[in-house]
């Protein structure tokens, strides 16, 4: 089962629990967390940004994260952090998340009797798991979960409704998988005849490290030989596309529909913005970001931010969109300057005859 709320507690434990302080009434009692707006007697709310105290006012909260320069600034107990938003984060995680405690194979699940299932796990009704299969202690599969044969699903792994990882695809601990997700799906791999398409076997897998999030709808594609690597940490939105061994590198995030090529290597700690692509075969270094809807055709380093395609430095990428408005305008002028200096030449030529 599932329980949805955790018990009060008093601001000075949320503080200690985010490596924070607090400005006003410490035993201030706290039961959950709300929107600022929304926020009434008994609920904590959070300001991101201190710009933004004008939103404050009004506000009902019993109290504010908020960053210590707001100390004394209002009336309502604040928490203190440096990082309100990640306080935030750890104090809703502390309200609201889920504590599992294992239901068993449940009824309309089918386990086959080769499969490995470990303790405190729940199998909800409609999942199948395949011989040779492991299962973690402490993981939830939810409705219509399919895991394939030799399988590896690591400990406190949560796979909801209707994801399916392939055969021999492998999961850390602590892996969250949206619904409908695929681990493990075919690599696009095919070899031209001249006239049509011979499909090259795809017998590699999907190697998932710990604390990684794969997003609703996503796809990684198995290895065409070898593996298709998810390094630990790796966050992955919704309907993103990886291509067969594909290596991702730590803490690194990819946001909705971005898609990459086959056997690409990317960096540590790289950020993709929405609908953002990388050509085939190509190394991208650590700490690069790519802003949304730009395209990588060719090796680049770490340390950088990219936009565009063609991509290119975000700076000159800026001035040429600044530019790409004016362009009607100076095809006009660039047409005016040629007649004049065609008129121009022709007086020349007139006067040199």
């Amino acid at each position: 089962m599932h329980t949805e709320h955790r018990d009060v507690a008093s601001l000075a434990d949320l503080a200690d629990l985010v490596g924070g302080g607090v400005s006003g009434d410490p035993s201030t009692v706290i039961s959950g967390v709300a929107p600022l707006d929304t926020a009434g007697p008994g609920q904590i709310s959070f300001l991101a940004n201190p710009k933004y105290q004008s939103q404050l006012a009004g506000c009902r909260a019993a109290a504010i994260i908020a960053h210590p320069s707001l100390r004394g600034a209002v009336e309502i107990p604040l928490l203190l952090s440096e990082n309100p938003y990640l306080a935030f984060a750890k104090i809703l995680t502390f309200f609201v998340s889920p504590q599992h405690v294992g239901l068993g194979i449940q009824d309309g699940a089918h386990v086959h009797p080769e499969a490995i299932i470990g303790e405190n796990v729940t199998i909800s009704p409609g999942c199948v798991i395949s011989a040779g299969a492991k299962v973690g202690k402490g993981t939830f599969l939810h409705p219509n979960v399919v895991i394939g044969n030799d399988a590896i699903i690591g400990e406190d792994c949560l796979l909801h409704a209707n994801v399916a990882v392939r055969e021999k695809c492998v999961l850390g601990r602590r892996v969250i998988v949206q619904p409908g997700a695929v681990i493990g799906s075919d690599g696009f791999g095919f070899a031209p005849d001249g006239q049509s398409y011979y499909k090259i076997p795809q017998v590699g897998h999907v190697v998932i490290d710990d604390d990684v999030e794969i997003g609703a709808c996503s796809c990684i594609d198995r290895g065409t030989l070898g593996a298709t690597h998810i390094a630990r940490g790796v966050k992955i939105d919704n309907l993103v596309q990886i291509g067969h061994n594909v290596l991702i590198g730590e803490d690194s995030v990819l946001v909705s529909q971005v898609g990459i090529s086959g056997s690409t290597v990317i960096g540590r700690h790289c950020t993709f913005g929405g609908q953002a692509a990388t050509a085939g075969h190509i190394r991208i270094g650590d700490n690069v970001t790519l802003a949304g809807r730009g395209g990588i055709t060719n090796n680049v380093e770490g340390n950088q931010t990219l936009a565009g395609l063609p991509a290119m430095p975000h700076r000159e990428w800026l001035k040429a969109t600044m530019v790409m408005t004016h362009l009607p305008e100076m095809r006009r002028e660039l047409n005016r300057l040629k007649l004049q200096v065609a008129e121009l030449e022709s007086k020349l030529k007139e006067e040199e005859s």
